[in-house]
């Protein structure tokens, strides 16, 4: 890969590195949702919220759309998805492979 390829890896890794960023792109699973929903479910200020949204929309995960006052947020990559399931079935066989170590010990 090429350092701009490793550099755009890095970055998607970095935007992900945030839990409540998780949080909203789990909660914008299952369809679009406008600011005040997600600000209302994330338990966190409307800024911050906003704050968040503003990075996964930049960085290609989100898309943004506006509607009267309200702007409606959802998934733009799909992928996002697949990459989280992987990194879940890792940290999971992960957990249950220290859960072994335990078990014997």
């Amino acid at each position: 890969m090429s350092d701009v390829v490793l550099a755009m890896v890095a970055g998607r890794f970095r935007v992900l590195s945030e839990p409540a960023r998780l949080r909203l792109i789990n909660l914008l699973r299952d369809g679009e949702m406008s600011v005040s929903e997600l600000t209302a479910k994330i338990n966190t200020s409307q800024p911050n919220v906003s704050k968040h949204l503003k990075l996964l929309t930049e960085t290609g995960i989100l898309r943004r759309e506006q509607r009267g006052n309200a702007v409606f947020y959802s998934i733009a990559d799909q992928s996002i998805f697949a990459l989280c399931e992987v990194v879940c079935d890792a940290l999971n066989i992960r957990h249950k492979e220290r859960a072994n170590l335990f078990e014997f010990a």
